[in-house]
């Protein structure tokens, strides 16, 4: 008997982010490449200017952020995707 797993065909998307940033503003980019398709979504940040200096908190509300544009955009494209073809296709 074949298994649910056996039937699916292996495939790799790759994630790569680009990040800029200076003493009050982080800017990511996420790129996307999944196959036949590219996706960019995009976060920033900004410091409190009563907030101490870390960095890294920038940089991961700001990738965070890129991720969740990121995540709608593909939602969307799927909803679009179920839309074209009928619900009951997919």
């Amino acid at each position: 008997m074949e298994s649910e797993s056996d039937t699916f065909s292996p495939h790799s998307w790759t994630l790569r982010f680009d990040g800029r940033e200076d003493d009050k503003h982080c800017e990511m980019v996420v790129h996307l490449d999944a196959g036949t398709r590219s996706y960019t979504g995009r976060g920033q940040s900004r410091r409190n200017p009563s907030d101490p200096q870390v960095p890294k908190v920038g940089e991961e509300l700001a990738a965070a952020r890129a991720l969740h544009d990121l995540a709608n955009q593909l939602t969307n494209d799927a909803w679009d995707i179920i839309d074209m073809y009928g619900q009951a296709n997919v």
